[in-house]
């Protein structure tokens, strides 16, 4: 973020100005008159846009008055923006340009000032008209904006790190709960903020991961906050009926079928573990009574679950139990019983049970056309009902255990799972049943899942923005962390909630992160600002996974861009979160698209990368690009049409 340097000089203006007006608009203007009549124009025009920008204020004063201290020119440069982005300035902007202003593309810092600031020069250029003094500057009001908003995040996200402007944030693991040195690392390789997320894990696992921290804060001397996230409503599909407990063993084939080797099972009692150093295909567990008696070269033959007789061949025995092979496909269940007829048991035969054997996730596969019921009162959904040619009998259904939302969700609206993966259209709603035409999916289907996301973009839902797990966990969070991020926030009433609670538990000074992730949050993002701001320590994270499936992927980056631009004219710390270097995080090489958008991260306050087996070398490699952008900055330069949520907000707030 560079700095504003749109400040008003009162004493002199720049005869360059003037001297650019000669040739200005020659094939319109061919006369100094004209010259200077399309000035008082330009200065008519930005006069209503000033006056404007103070009845904002005026009118806000009862918002203003519930501000924090701290935060009390924040929100009325925050105003002051809303005023000016509600009007469309484009053409303003371009005649600004064209004789050598500031096209006002970078006043999120100081609104009020640069905008004075262009009037007090107009002026100087249309001398002749003798303008009388018609503002009063509002700098002292208006206090410099990046200092404001350097304070704001050093409040609330810590002291700048050592030459990096932008914090680094990293979700942590459950494995960091007993692995010190991975806390150790992560702090050394550049994390300034350590995240744990309510919505995994328990109270003692938090416990040991801030407790790692804390003893790597003190073996390194660094700094690091803790941020803790509440998890909040998530909308979620429930569970699927399981596929069937059976084990499907198989040799491997050559592409013609040919047997190229033995399917190798191994066979242990219920009460040992699997072995890391037993090579085997498959894992049976047996009685152990049953298997303290085979031996190298034993034939085991059974029934199978599609009743074709079978023979595994011992191969090696151990204390643990033994290696067999298989040269047929064979579907084992449990309660299959096992025989052994060797002339060592006097040609009686031996037998073993096969015991609980692990039942598979299900899924439902979905293709654009198809109808899934969502059922409130449906413990476990299943598959769609298929006859002998594959039509459809009975449509897919699952659970959707949210009773409180069912009469919020009209037909018509839309409805999207597992992050956008899967989309339809609401069809109707019935006895609290959803029945949803499913209108989008890659291209052969797409599996859903159990525990998968579930967003309604288009319904205005009524739910709680704590449940009654976030107030426990906010116990611990109260305690033990110096940030609470409040998920899926919609309203102020969301926010007062939170506060209500914190209030309870005696941490009014706690900060406070507003994760905006869905469109109803951020087309109500001013008055969240306003309402957060009566707090002495605040911040936005932009959580672009589910924002992107509520506004658009192809909105992202515009609404991403927006969410900056206000918070920054609110002064206002940005943590910019969700997939970044995502490849390389799980992956251990990031893509070309990956490396950009982590670029772009360095005009937020904060980036944050989630969890994965290459989190080090992530975080090492994102603080090399943010160390690199800061040093190649361009002035940035917006065409400022009218922000939609601007142009709503000082409709309702008059």
């Amino acid at each position: 973020m560079s700095k504003n340097h749109d400040t008003p000089n009162i004493k002199s203006i720049d005869t360059g100005i003037l001297e650019s007006l000669n040739g200005f608009k020659k094939q319109h203007v061919n006369n100094a008159l004209m010259q200077l009549t399309y000035i008082e124009g330009l200065i008519c025009k930005l006069n209503i846009i000033r006056e404007d920008m103070l009845n904002m204020v005026t009118e806000s004063e009862s918002l203003l008055e519930k501000c924090h201290p701290s935060y009390l020119a924040s929100a009325k440069n925050l105003l002051y923006y809303m005023a000016l982005r509600s009007h469309d300035i484009q053409s303003l902007q371009v005649s600004l340009g064209d004789i050598g202003l500031s096209s006002l593309g970078r006043t999120e810092f100081n609104v009020l000032t640069s905008v004075d600031a262009v009037l007090e020069l107009l002026k100087q250029c249309a001398n002749k008209y003798k303008y009388s003094s018609i503002m009063e500057f509002h700098s002292s009001d208006i206090k410099d904006g990046e200092r404001l908003l350097k304070e704001h995040t050093e409040a609330l996200l810590g002291c700048r790190p050592q030459n990096r402007r932008t914090r680094i944030m990293v979700t942590m693991p459950c494995e960091a709960a007993d692995n010190y040195m991975l806390v150790h690392n992560l702090l050394k390789s550049g994390m300034n903020c350590m995240r744990i997320n309510c919505a995994h894990d328990n109270v003692d696992i938090w416990a040991k991961i801030i407790k790692n921290l804390r003893k790597a804060k003190a073996d390194t001397k660094l700094s690091c906050k803790i941020i803790m996230d509440i998890a909040g409503p998530k909308l979620r599909t429930g569970r699927i009926e399981p596929k069937p407990a059976v084990i499907k063993i198989q040799p491997l084939r050559d592409e013609y079928g040919k047997v190229l080797r033995p399917a190798r099972v191994w066979m242990t009692a219920r009460e040992y573990p699997k072995l890391d150093q037993i090579v085997a295909d498959f894992y049976i567990p047996l009685d152990k009574d049953f298997l303290v008696q085979l031996e190298k070269g034993d034939h085991i033959k059974f029934h199978d679950s599609h009743d074709g007789v079978r023979i595994l061949n011992v191969v090696m025995v151990k204390p643990e139990g033994c290696i067999a092979e298989i040269s047929k496909t064979a579907y084992v269940m449990p309660d299959t019983v096992l025989i052994v007829k060797s002339e060592r048991f006097n040609d009686k035969e031996i037998k073993g049970i096969v015991g609980s054997i692990p039942t598979k996730e299900n899924t439902i596969h979905l293709n654009t056309g198809d109808m899934l019921i969502l059922d409130e009162g449906l413990d476990y959904g299943r598959p769609a009902t298929l006859d002998e040619n594959g039509k459809i009998l009975e449509p897919a259904v699952i659970g959707f255990h949210f009773p409180e939302v069912f009469h919020d969700i009209k037909a018509g609206e839309r409805i999207w799972f597992d992050d956008g993966k899967i989309g339809g259209v609401v069809d109707k709603v019935e006895d609290y049943k959803l029945y949803v035409r499913i209108i989008h999916t890659r291209t052969g289907g797409q599996k859903l899942g159990s525990e998968k996301g579930i967003n309604l973009p288009d319904s205005n839902l009524h739910l709680s923005a704590m449940t009654d797990k976030d107030i426990e966990d906010l116990k611990f969070v109260a305690v033990n962390a110096d940030i609470v991020a409040l998920s899926f926030v919609n309203s102020v009433k969301d926010v007062q909630l939170l506060r209500k609670h914190l209030n309870m538990l005696g941490k009014v000074q706690l900060g406070i992160v507003l994760k905006i992730e869905t469109r109803r949050g951020f087309e109500n993002l001013p008055f969240l600002l306003l309402e957060i701001m009566k707090v002495p320590c605040c911040g936005v994270m932009i959580a672009r996974g589910d924002l992107a499936v509520e506004c658009g992927f192809q909105r992202m980056a515009e609404v991403q861009e927006e969410i900056l631009w206000v918070c920054e004219a609110a002064h206002i710390p940005v943590i910019w979160a969700t997939q970044v270097l995502e490849s390389m995080v799980k992956e251990g090489i990031p893509s070309r698209s990956e490396i950009s958008d982590a670029a772009m991260g360095e005009g937020a306050e904060c980036v944050m990368l989630n969890k994965g087996k290459y989190i080090i070398d992530a975080v090492k490699a994102l603080n090399d690009i943010l160390k690199r952008m800061q040093g190649h900055k361009i002035k940035k330069f917006s065409i400022m049409r009218k922000l939609n949520i601007a142009y709503k907000f000082t409709k309702k707030n008059r």
